[in-house]
């Protein structure tokens, strides 16, 4: 937010009084940039951050010679090599492999190729030869050149086995060598306390669906993609997956001959074929008693896949901590620079640029991290700033780096992570999902009024955010984690006009060519969001105990596992 003059001299005169107050004084901006219980070199720090350096960032990391950023490939080597540079111009210390800014994330990229077949086989009626990218999208997660199936089809319902909510789609059957149908999303549910009501769970996930079939021993699992139930439409699917997607090597868990998506309309082709009927299938399967449906259907799929092993690289920085008893924790940022490179052509254009997702939250990190480097005094806790790797291809580089981390899991204080911030103007409220899930949320709470950013819910809650970015990734390992978002409410504008803004995005330029840099982006919204993010941290790194999950949290059984095996003394 551009500021007067006026506001600019008081700033600098006043700044000795107005910083040391606990509430924000008459100087402080809108936009909430004087945060309380902040040490004023903090609040110089805090000050300094920059919009329109992070539109240099963001333009930059946007261009067309970065391709888009793909994981493994030229211009996402080149996104880690800009992003180490700045963190050595700001003076932190790397904190990779071997003294380096880099930890070397093990991978093997598949790309399902061109002369592959997918074939839906009915006991009667014609076969179904399906169009890669227009009817289906498939990965061989075994990591074979070549692979076969001729495998019966079983409608599975959602694909879940959930005994907290007293609920299992699998019963007692027998799925071992067959192609599981199934369903994308959960049960809904206005019950907080069944698969927490509107909110997705991991449950929800497709990368839960494939390891739970995988782990019953199925050959294969077809999604049904529906737009309301995924959150995104068709192309989206198409454009993530028409690519090389990667996995982490090593690891002995199992894996499928075949995990893909299937167009609404073919599925419904194919239960017709068996005389189903989709719609009813859908109400069926919200029953505890549903018990999974033998299609009189097979899958023939002839599958070609292109294998390469490869490394990417996690980006890692440290601020080391002031205070000598607590330096050996640390509060951790952390953004994803991954795009998804270059891929199907959209009006001629094949380079996914990646601006909002997530070229602005590496914008956020990179500014945090010259911030903090500039501050006059540092935190107690040392501070950490990942920018991860292979996001986009299922949170790979940040779940490396989870079961990784530089420093071990039980010294981590907080991950506070930022994806796809849209550069949309001031902001006027913030979301935290997850944030009330820490005992960190009441300081969450009394900072936002600072800033006077009103704190709200997800707007979208069926789309499982939380379990989509890359704090997840951490919070696996017990973490406390949640990442940093704008809400919908904009300075000068109704709520109803940002609502608009964010599913516009979605519905035309999330994973599309279009999410490209515009020079009429406002990055005041993200220098905010650092700001706020800035005094979190800060405050986070000085609490004199650790921040935990609440009780009950699935996620509080791996913090005091860490803990534990830390000897009780992170």
């Amino acid at each position: 937010m551009r500021r007067s003059f006026f506001a600019v001299l008081l700033l600098f005169v006043l700044s000795p009084l107005a910083l040391a107050q606990k509430e924000p004084s008459r100087t402080a901006a809108k936009d909430g940039r004087v945060a309380a219980r902040l040490p004023r070199a903090a609040l110089a720090a805090m000050e300094s951050i920059s919009a329109e350096r992070m539109r240099a960032h963001v333009k930059f990391l946007a261009d067309d010679l970065l391709e888009g950023r793909g994981t493994g490939a030229r211009g996402g080597d080149l996104a880690a090599l800009y992003i180490a540079t700045q963190f050595e111009l700001d003076g932190l210390q790397p904190a990779g492999d071997h003294g380096t800014w880099f930890q070397k994330v093990p991978l093997v990229g598949i790309t399902t190729q061109p002369e592959s077949t997918f074939t839906l086989l009915p006991d009667q009626g014609p076969p179904m030869p399906l169009k890669l990218g227009d009817d289906y999208v498939t990965t061989d997660e075994r990591q074979e050149a070549v692979g076969d199936i001729d495998a019966p089809i079983v409608f599975v319902g959602y694909g879940i086995r959930a005994p907290e909510y007293k609920w299992n789609d699998f019963k007692d059957a027998d799925l071992k060598g067959k192609v599981l149908l199934m369903l994308v999303s959960e049960p809904p549910s206005d019950d907080p306390a069944f698969f927490k009501g509107k909110a997705l769970t991991y449950y929800g996930r497709w990368t839960y669906k494939y390891e739970e079939a995988a782990r019953r021993g199925a050959l294969g699992v077809i999604l049904i993609h529906k737009t309301e139930m995924a959150s995104y439409g068709w192309e989206v699917v198409r454009n993530s997956w028409s690519g090389e997607k990667s996995y982490l090597r090593g690891g002995d868990e199992p894996h499928l001959r075949a995990a893909g998506w299937v167009q609404l309309a073919v599925a419904r082709r194919l239960l017709a074929a068996s005389g189903l009927d989709l719609d009813q299938l859908l109400q069926q399967a919200n029953s505890r008693d549903f018990q999974p449906i033998p299609l009189r259907a097979r899958l023939a799929a002839h599958l070609v896949s292109r294998i390469r092993t490869f490394e990417s690289s996690n980006v890692v920085g440290l601020l080391p901590g002031s205070d000598p008893a607590r330096k050996d924790q640390a509060l951790m940022y952390t953004a994803h620079y991954d795009h998804l490179g270059i891929g199907p052509a959209v009006d001629g254009d094949r380079i996914y640029n990646g601006a909002d997702d997530n070229a602005t939250g590496c914008a956020i990190l990179l500014e945090l991290a010259r911030a903090y480097a500039s501050a006059a005094e540092r935190p107690p806790r040392s501070i950490l700033f990942a920018s991860v790797t292979a996001e986009e291809q299922g949170l790979l580089g940040s779940q490396y780096l989870g079961q990784h981390p530089p420093l071990p899991a039980a010294r981590l204080a907080l991950d506070l992570n930022f994806d796809d911030v849209q550069p949309l103007g001031e902001p006027e409220e913030v979301e935290v999902v997850g944030a009330e899930r820490t005992t960190f949320y009441p300081v969450v709470e009394h900072t936002a009024r600072t800033f006077r950013l009103e704190i709200v819910p997800d707007s979208n809650p069926s789309a499982g955010y939380y379990y989509r970015s890359d704090h997840f990734s951490l919070a696996r390992v017990g973490v406390p984690a949640f990442s940093l978002n704008e809400g919908d409410k904009f300075q000068g504008h109704p709520r109803e006009w940002g609502d608009q803004q964010h599913k516009q995005f979605t519905a035309k330029h999330y994973h599309q060519p279009s999410d490209e840099y515009r020079p009429e982006m406002d990055f005041t919204a993200d220098a905010a969001l650092a700001r706020f993010g800035f005094a979190l941290g800060w405050k986070a790194a000085s609490l004199p105990g650790l921040i935990q999950w609440q009780p009950g949290d699935e996620f509080e059984a791996a913090r005091k596992a860490s803990q534990a095996s830390a000897g009780g003394r992170p």
